[in-house]
């Protein structure tokens, strides 16, 4: 198994909570017309955080103020025929405006709830509940020093 891919949770804060992006995916890609937290692709030479970073400015043109650690997802990759891990992240970001790629045809910011009824991937669904146990104060509290990347 190899990290291939990267799941970001783009989140801001909101009240004494957060609000959780998620963002419809156009026609000519895979899976049209679902929703989904931002995703792509570990290019050579990247580690995981880099390319989440980087998969956030793409895909929404926002600036991660703080990204975390939060969890290894693994997946079949059909197309290669082999698992692949999906490390996931946490970037909480200012709540600026959204400009999304050729990727997304639209995005919403979400409660945790209706971020749960609108992903459409069960790991996406999982994840905004670990976020909800591991983020409740803002930070990951206890955890910051283990979770914390920048």
């Amino acid at each position: 198994m190899r990290a291939g891919v990267v799941d970001v949770f783009v989140v801001r804060p909101h009240g004494r909570g957060w609000r959780h992006l998620a963002l419809r995916r156009t026609r000519a890609t895979r899976c049209p017309g679902t929703w989904e937290a931002v995703h792509g692709r570990i290019e050579r030479g990247e580690t995981p955080p880099q390319a989440a970073r980087r998969e956030v400015r793409e895909e929404t043109g926002l600036a991660i103020e703080r990204l975390y650690s939060l969890t290894v997802n693994p997946f079949f990759m059909k197309s290669t025929g082999t698992v692949e891990l999906a490390v996931a992240f946490v970037a909480v970001v200012r709540p600026d405006a959204v400009r999304l790629s050729d990727e997304h045809d639209d995005h919403a910011w979400l409660s945790r709830a209706e971020a749960r009824r609108r992903y459409h991937w069960p790991r996406e669904r999982e994840a905004l509940d670990h976020i909800a146990i591991l983020f409740k104060d803002g930070t990951a509290g206890r955890a910051e020093d283990a979770l914390l990347i920048q």
